[in-house]
């Protein structure tokens, strides 16, 4: 069997950066207006992430 290896590319952030970035974007948006595509996008980064720290972790 063939293991895959991670696509090329710019590295995927931690699960606490994109929460970090989450956080930032809801408090610093501006006239009340919601960022509803970089919502979206960091939300998936941040799902990506805990997904790959908690198989790290579970093949430790």
């Amino acid at each position: 069997m063939y293991e895959t290896l991670p696509p090329a590319g710019p590295a995927r952030p931690s699960a606490e950066e994109a929460n970090q970035a989450i956080r930032h974007l809801v408090e610093t948006r501006v006239d009340d207006e919601w960022p509803a595509a970089a919502y979206e996008f960091l939300l998936g980064e941040w799902a990506a992430a805990t997904r790959e720290e908690v198989g790290t972790a579970a093949h430790r």
